[in-house]
């Protein structure tokens, strides 16, 4: 894949370190990497943002950041309530696929979940993903409502005539419970597509070194990593 579209089942799910994690790997293997925000928000002028994390983290050497937007809101909202222009996808997604031609892989990190509005009209993530007719990477919870989320994302998405490659979960708790133990299995087949990582709920305080060498841990071979799925629980890693 020259460009992966990353969503969450909502917002705070790990995106932004799943981002990295996927990031880190195509960079140490030697690709040229670049990362795509369209829209940040709840970020100050003079703040980083996620782009700016990933970038940390990974070692990544291209990053784009088409909007920013003072207020935590959805994209569209906090646009409105800025007095400044949206972000427009058919312009986003014409950007992406000119960085896709001088990179092998084009990282697109959305804001909140797949329908997240990005202006009035109604246009979200799903809108890029299809004008680039690019796959979707889905980044869930690990407990509790986490299966109607994925579930409800990925069914839009199909609907849309998108292509879900697959689920990694963001943020997997030191001490799981039961919950996060049988949502592991589950998890794949409500959203009808893999389970292709799960990164530890700590993985955003990981120094860069230490994180990009444990990222082949957390992702699967899809990525260049080692997770296996079986083997996670298999190992008591979901004990």
């Amino acid at each position: 894949m020259s460009v992966l579209v990353i969503t969450g089942t909502g917002t705070g799910v790990g995106k932004t370190m799943v981002t990295a994690a996927i990031a880190a790997l195509a960079v140490a293997d030697g690709q040229r990497v670049a990362v795509v925000k369209p829209a940040q928000t709840g970020v100050s002028a003079d703040e980083p943002g996620d782009v700016a994390e990933v970038v940390r983290l990974s070692g990544a050497g291209t990053a784009r950041e088409y909007a920013r937007y003072p207020e935590p809101l959805a994209p569209a909202t906090a646009a409105r309530r800025a007095g400044m222009a949206p972000v427009r996808p058919a312009e986003v997604a014409a950007e992406v696929a000119e960085l896709a031609s001088t990179h092998d892989l084009v990282l697109v990190e959305g804001a909140g979940g797949l329908l997240v509005r990005f202006d009035d009209e109604g246009a979200t993530l799903a809108d890029i993903a299809w004008s680039l007719s690019a796959p979707l990477l889905v980044v869930a919870e690990a407990g509790l409502g986490t299966l109607n989320a994925t579930a409800l994302t990925t069914e839009v998405a199909e609907g849309r005539g998108l292509h879900s490659a697959g689920v990694v979960i963001g943020s997997w708790p030191a001490g799981p419970g039961l919950a996060e133990q049988t949502n592991l299995h589950d998890l794949p087949v409500v959203a009808g597509a893999p389970l292709l990582g799960v990164l530890p709920e700590a993985s955003a305080g990981v120094p860069a070194s230490e994180f990009r060498q444990r990222a082949r841990r957390w992702l699967s071979p899809v990525f260049g990593g080692e997770f296996d799925a079986d083997a996670f629980v298999r190992s008591g890693c979901a004990q």
